[in-house]
């Protein structure tokens, strides 16, 4: 599979960089191996990710916000879904961020010399300034500078809009959808070379900086897996108790269905059959069930966004970049606009870490060193995810007595 070839490719990128780091310097070494071959595979990688971050972005979210006909149709139901997905897609960006900035997952790993060009963030801007520029004045200019919150703005414009304009813009609404699968074939083209891209990108690593990266890469991942334990627990949790007043338990016994699913495939859009089947069984009546669920596996990533997160800030330490208030408002709005068009399918995340990375001048190179541990949190993350829909589901469902509450506690009842 790809997965298991890319960590071939990280553990060999390991061996053979620690090899290289051991051999004395020279031509060969330093210009032909690290300077050459390194160079034009793990940069030609990631060129080739930030390739599709414009076309993919503007795409899958005109296509995401289209559907956007349908909250008008559900009024109530549709506003609440919103609210919720929003707001703590929101809350887990800042968690990530919270997490990021005392923790240090990037400390002890100086990567800064291995950069090459700029990597500062440019000149710091007011938050009014920040707000004003989401909009566009010329969107073709922001496309040619990968602008990417006015991308996302322009965006989000054109699918209400032609969810507003209704029959009409069908045919426009076709296009963009074609376009949307042909990005993502394009993606998974892409994808196809990444083994050898995460081999290059990872050898250059660590022939660089040595064993330093191993502590740095576990303690990242450390920190998403808290940041996503501490979202599920504290912000769903609270949550679900605060406006269903429900026990938690019939649904996470259910839920252990869903969740094999998602941490087989790492795909939200895999899991929405079983979510739907285990809701029903929840007791979740069909009208709410069926508008949470698919809009959910389109709009709500909150896994997603802590991952990317905690990735900004240590990408940003691991290169010696400080980020300020400003960058940090900068990563919550593009992440939490993102996640609106991020594709519930595996391997999607990292096109749009590198939106975000982008947005505030981050080296991409970064993304190569945490690929090796990617799948392990797209497992994690997808689950949290698909748990934020189902969990939204119960609460809209239950504010709305679209909801049966025998139903709900009947496997408790028999098995007492």
């Amino acid at each position: 599979t790809l997965t298991t070839k890319i960590l071939l490719g990280l553990f060999l990128g390991f061996i053979f960089g620690l090899i290289l780091k051991s051999v004395p310097d020279g031509y060969i070494k330093n210009t032909v191996i690290i300077g050459g071959v390194f160079k034009i595979l793990g940069s030609g990688f990631t060129t080739a990710i930030k390739m599709m971050v414009v076309p993919l972005v503007f795409v899958s979210l005109v296509c995401g916000s289209s559907s956007m006909g349908d909250v008008k149709q559900l009024g109530r139901i549709g506003t609440k879904t919103m609210l919720f997905y929003l707001s703590t897609t929101a809350v887990a960006i800042i968690t990530a961020l919270f997490l990021g900035s005392i923790l240090k997952p990037g400390l002890g790993l100086d990567m800064s010399s291995v950069v090459t060009g700029d990597v500062s963030i440019g000149e710091s801007k007011s938050i009014v300034d920040i707000i004003i520029g989401i909009i566009p004045s010329n969107p073709i200019e922001s496309f040619a500078k990968g602008e990417m919150l006015q991308i996302i703005f322009f965006a989000l414009l054109t699918g209400v809009a032609m969810s507003l304009v209704g029959e009409k813009a069908e045919p426009v609404r076709k296009i963009f959808e074609s376009a949307n699968e042909i990005c993502m074939k394009m993606v998974g083209i892409i994808m196809l070379s990444a083994p050898i891209g995460v081999f290059a990108l990872v050898a250059e690593t660590f022939s660089t900086v040595g064993k330093d990266a191993i502590l740095v890469l576990v303690k990242y991942l450390l920190v998403v897996l808290l940041g996503l334990s501490i979202h599920v627990i504290v912000v769903y949790g609270g949550l679900f108790k605060l406006f269903t007043k429900q026990k938690i338990k019939p649904f996470l016994k259910k839920f252990t269905k869903v969740a094999a699913i998602t941490f087989s495939t790492s795909s939200s859009n895999a899991s929405v059959p079983a979510s739907m089947e285990i809701l029903e069984d929840l007791g979740v009546g069909k009208t709410t069930r069926s508008f949470t669920i698919p809009m959910g596996a389109t709009i709500n990533m909150d896994g997603t966004a802590i991952m990317q997160g905690v990735a900004a800030l240590f990408i940003a330490q691991i290169y010696g970049i400080d980020l300020g208030i400003n960058q940090m408002i900068t990563i919550v709005l593009t992440a939490t606009l993102a996640s609106i068009g991020t594709a519930g399918v595996p391997g999607v995340g990292m096109i749009m870490l590198s939106m975000v990375l982008t947005s505030v001048n981050l080296p991409l190179e970064g993304i190569g060193l945490i690929m090796g541990v990617e799948r392990i949190i797209d497992m994690f993350r997808t689950t949290v995810n698909v748990m934020g829909d189902n969990i939204c589901t119960l609460i809209v469902a239950n504010s709305e007595n679209d909801f049966d509450n025998m139903k709900y506690y009947s496997e408790e009842k028999i098995a007492a």
